[in-house]
């Protein structure tokens, strides 16, 4: 994984800015990641927000349910996504548009012509490759973060330190006071977990353009005209609110 080229003699003013800036929580969740499943993109997402307001936007969140009348249980995940509860999930696209403590990522790679052999790496490797080009585009320089991840499988663990050790490592952070965790949760325990599969899989289906549902697609108009985006270009790097990261393999 490529290291960030960074001055050691800015060491000093880094650890001061680490004790300065805001503690961030980013969320990342992904959808159709596995090689045989026959779908042509891997589509990994992040919700970030400071780790001070978790608790209030789980709250409002909440409050979008009771609004709809749904379980507090309820799940939200875009496969649930119905003409019955649509005004829901719009108000849910909504709140993460009217609210500026909340920023999404989203990394489109398509999933042929990888080339796995020629690069050394397996198809797990490559996901983790992925999953760095995502949380490198959400951290804030020098911002204190802890990274959860949707549990992929039960063999994870080792992977994640891999992924935790690339990452801090890319910011000279050997000992971990920036990257402070990167840690696998339930997402039926984690509603910002849940809010990015929502936005994640309206991209996916945008890209796939396999259209059978016409609730899905109001859905992703409203994302569309929210963000201001087609969902199947990349944005600019330096876009907060809704950015998007079209991955393309090397040629042959």
């Amino acid at each position: 994984m490529q290291v960030l080229a960074f001055k050691t003699s800015h060491l000093p003013n880094l650890i001061e800015d680490v004790l300065n800036m805001e503690a961030i929580n980013i969320y990342c969740d992904e959808s159709t990641h596995l090689l045989a499943d026959n779908m042509p993109f891997l589509v990994l997402g992040g919700i970030s927000c400071p780790q001070s307001k978790t608790r209030e936007i789980a709250k409002r969140l909440f409050e979008i349910k009771e609004k709809h009348q749904m379980d507090h249980d309820f799940e939200i995940k875009w496969t649930k996504v119905s003409r019955g509860k649509l005004e829901f999930y719009k108000d849910l696209v909504d709140y993460f548009f009217d609210d500026d403590d909340l920023g999404f990522r989203v990394v489109v790679a398509p999933k042929d012509n990888l080339q796995h052999e020629k690069f050394n790496q397996t198809h797990d490797d490559w996901y983790y490759k992925m999953m760095f080009y995502l949380i490198k585009g959400l951290l804030k320089p020098a911002a204190p973060t802890s990274i959860y991840l949707d549990k992929k499988d039960t063999h994870g663990g080792a992977k994640i330190r891999k992924l935790h050790d690339a990452i801090a490592d890319s910011y000279h952070d050997f000992d971990k006071k920036i990257i402070r965790k990167v840690q696998i949760v339930e997402s039926h325990h984690v509603i910002q977990l849940q809010l990015a599969d929502l936005l994640l899989g309206a991209v996916n289906y945008t890209n796939r353009q396999n259209y059978m549902s016409e609730a899905r697609l109001d859905l992703i108009k409203r994302i569309k005209e929210r963000s201001g985006y087609t969902l199947t270009k990349s944005t600019l790097p330096s876009e907060e609110k809704f950015n998007v990261f079209v991955w393309r393999p090397q040629p042959r």
